[in-house]
């Protein structure tokens, strides 16, 4: 897709899922992240890990990348993956927006 490198943010974020680890996923995000699932919003650290029990490693999600590309603002970024587990199951896109090194947005849509 790109020779971008993805992020070491990013990077935890799929390393943490694909190994189960929750605590690593939740320290990926900034303490005020916003995380929206198809229009579910779910706040701060304390929303990304209820997300996470509930969508992510909580259903045995795995990441399978594909590639990452530059988005249309400074430090954005689009991952397409394929999910594996036992929710969604199928390609996806995830675009993420990182501050001082760590995911401070992430939309699926």
């Amino acid at each position: 897709m790109t020779d971008t490198r993805i992020p070491p943010a990013i990077q935890q974020f799929v390393d943490a899922t694909n190994r189960g680890d929750s605590a690593a996923f939740v320290e990926a995000f900034a303490d005020d992240a916003y995380l929206n699932d198809w229009g579910r919003e779910f706040h701060g650290r304390d929303g990304v890990a209820s997300w996470n029990d509930t969508d992510n490693i909580g259903r045995n999600a795995h990441f399978d990348v594909h590639g990452i590309v530059a988005g249309r603002k400074p430090d954005q970024y689009l991952l397409t993956v394929t999910v594996s587990g036992e929710g969604y199951n199928g390609p996806g896109t995830f675009t993420f927006d990182l501050r001082d090194g760590l995911i401070a947005r992430f939309l699926i849509a």
